[in-house]
């Protein structure tokens, strides 16, 4: 059974996977096909009524490729929801992704093994 909850959820992760940003493709190579630490990530999937960058459903882990250092009051209560459902959160900034790689992996890496 899909995580969608609707035919419109479905349809916006798809168009999301489609038009994704260059920081969440150089971040995806790195994260697909077990690549990372042999774990299943996926993209653009569903979360109860939203839909994250990368899950890493066997550590209930997001990832979030945002564009800037800082998080908003939207962006808050999209992760206190979602903690409330059992999962935490990464907020990776795109200057990071492109300017320090291995160590925005480090971190996920460090989080993931949490």
């Amino acid at each position: 059974m899909s995580g969608f909850r609707s035919a419109r959820q479905k349809q916006f992760a798809k168009a999301l996977r489609s038009t994704m940003t260059e920081e969440e493709k150089i971040l995806w190579y790195h994260l697909r096909a077990h690549r990372f630490m042999g774990l299943s990530v996926r993209r653009q999937a569903p979360v109860g009524p939203y839909i994250v960058d990368f899950l890493i459903p066997s550590r209930r882990l997001i990832l979030e490729a945002d564009g800037a250092h800082h998080t908003t009051t939207r962006d808050a209560t999209r992760d206190a929801h979602l903690a409330a459902l059992g999962y935490r959160t990464l907020r990776l900034s795109n200057h990071d992704i492109r300017t320090n790689l291995p160590g925005v992996l480090a971190r996920v890496a460090e989080e993931a093994q949490r």
